[in-house]
């Protein structure tokens, strides 16, 4: 499954965009930003093409699969997650929906955004715990940024 990503937004690394870096270079940065979150990931792998980068591995389960896909996609200069993980098998069934995933707009808060998704303001909280570590504080979050929205649906979304 291939997600979409603010390219010019997110955790600066390498100056992506004016550089001389490879793609073997941008993807070790990738790997080792990822591997300092701590995520349960087995064989993590990132493979970078310009803007798009493919993970591999396997997640320990769904919302740490999902976090590494937000993280990736979070670093500027990507655009584009292929998300090649699997699951292990002995923790949960396979999932079948496609995650919900928001990008900030200006103005937006994490109450504004649980008003949205949940109907209720002070549901952020379950916005900001399930994009730890990448968010160290729920009032900091920049235009541009991807979150993850656990237990959202689609088409709850005012």
């Amino acid at each position: 499954m291939i997600f979409d990503f603010v390219k010019n937004a997110g955790e600066k690394m390498m100056s992506f965009f004016n550089n001389d870096h490879s793609n073997e270079q941008k993807a070790e940065k990738i790997t080792e930003f990822v591997n300092k979150l701590g995520f349960e990931v087995n064989n993590f792998e990132v493979k970078v093409n310009d803007d798009k980068a493919t993970v591999c591995g396997e997640a320990c389960d769904q919302a740490t699969r999902e976090r590494t896909v937000v993280a990736v996609g979070n670093v500027e200069g990507i655009a584009q997650v292929e998300d090649t993980m699997t699951i292990a098998a002995a923790t949960e069934t396979p999932v079948t929906e496609t995650p919900v995933f928001y990008t900030v707009q200006s103005g937006d808060t994490l109450s504004k955004i649980s008003k949205s998704y949940y109907g209720d303001p002070m549901q952020y909280n379950t916005i900001f715990e399930a994009n730890k570590p990448m968010l160290s504080d729920p009032n900091k979050i920049y235009p541009g940024q991807t979150l993850r929205i656990p237990g959202a649906n689609k088409t709850t979304v005012a």
